[in-house]
């Protein structure tokens, strides 16, 4: 399999950034695991692979359940600060899905969260997820759903609000490996893989964060509002923050932080 432009895109991107992103969306990626876990059936002695562990967080958790955990990232200092944050795992390496160093059926359980958001072929993503699981162990995988929910909407409105040109868009992915990002068609990704007892739910919460989190992921290249960001001129990044502070006004509690309304779609099944 080689890589896409979407793929490429995706890495660069991400390239040096797991201490920006962990200090930022780490938080908000961090509110579905639990379930996410528990859709796998991820307990005391289940053998399971975290793939795209990020920072580590759902690796981490894996582990206090007690289960035995391999996690991979595509990004280096990813796996650098995962290492740091779950050095009771039983290996954290780098590796870029559909690519999986494993032999066949080598795990009870695998889990991606918000993964298939960032391949380029996610279709070849499960099927590789599905190749390390034994038959009847559990896949568990969580996306952001489109149209975007008002915490990463929100952003859009700011942009807006400053009159950002946006920067020529980056690739995404190809059509014809494309999924639609609702619950159906998530679904339909895994029934597409040949998987059993899919399910699919939507997990809707309201991020709490302050302010200068919320920022500081964008304000450091982080996510596509990222990739905007960077692309301004310095007078603009005042602009935007002017826009931001006065929309985000209204999502502030008593105590400073924001309530931001969020949602992600998971979806489960069985390796027949």
């Amino acid at each position: 399999m080689t890589t896409t432009a979407f793929d490429d895109h995706e890495r660069s991107r991400w390239a040096g950034r797991a201490a920006a992103y962990d200090a930022s969306l780490a938080a908000l990626c961090a509110h579905p695991a639990p379930s996410l876990l528990d859709a796998a059936a991820v307990g005391a002695g289940v053998r399971v692979l975290d793939a795209g562990t990020g920072s580590g967080t759902v690796a981490g958790l894996a582990r206090a359940r007690g289960a035995g955990v391999v996690a991979v990232d595509a990004e280096p200092s990813m796996v650098a600060l995962a290492r740091l944050r779950v050095p009771s795992a039983d290996g954290v390496c780098v590796a870029a899905l559909p690519h999986l160093p494993f032999s066949t059926g080598s795990f009870d359980a695998a889990v991606s969260n918000f993964v298939l958001n960032h391949v380029g072929d996610p279709l070849a993503t499960v099927n590789a997820l599905a190749r390390v699981v034994r038959p009847s162990g559990r896949i568990a995988v969580t996306i952001w759903p489109y149209p975007p929910r008002r915490a990463q909407g929100l952003w859009l409105d700011v942009f807006d609000a400053a009159g950002v040109e946006r920067p020529t868009a980056p690739p995404g992915v190809d059509a014809d490996r494309d999924f639609p990002r609702t619950a159906e068609g998530l679904a339909g990704l895994l029934d597409a893989a040949g998987l059993t007892d899919v399910r699919c739910e939507t997990i809707s919460w309201v991020h709490r964060t302050h302010p200068e989190v919320w920022w500081s992921g964008p304000a450091n290249g982080i996510s596509r509002p990222g990739l905007v960001m960077e692309t301004q001129p310095p007078e603009m990044v005042v602009r935007i923050r002017a826009a931001y502070d006065e929309l985000t006004a209204a999502y502030r509690d008593a105590d400073g932080l924001l309530a931001l309304p969020t949602a992600a779609l998971l979806a489960s099944a069985s390796v027949p």
